[in-house]
């Protein structure tokens, strides 16, 4: 999924579309470990862990 370097002799072939996605989602969990509480896995429980996680995602999709 990752392209080839530019000056690669022969280029092998990449999904663009899949690439640019798969980014997307990279940032976004760039974005969510910011976040100290999820960074540093802050509530032991993971119903909590887990409501950390929806509420900073929402907080990234809004922005």
């Amino acid at each position: 999924m990752i392209p080839p370097k530019r000056n690669r002799n022969n280029p092998r072939d990449y999904d663009q579309d899949l690439y640019k996605a798969r980014h997307l989602i990279e940032n976004f969990f760039a974005k969510l470990k910011q976040y100290r509480a999820i960074a540093t896995r802050y509530d032991k429980r993971a119903a909590n862990f887990l409501g950390a996680i929806y509420l900073a995602a929402s907080i990234i999709w809004l922005n």
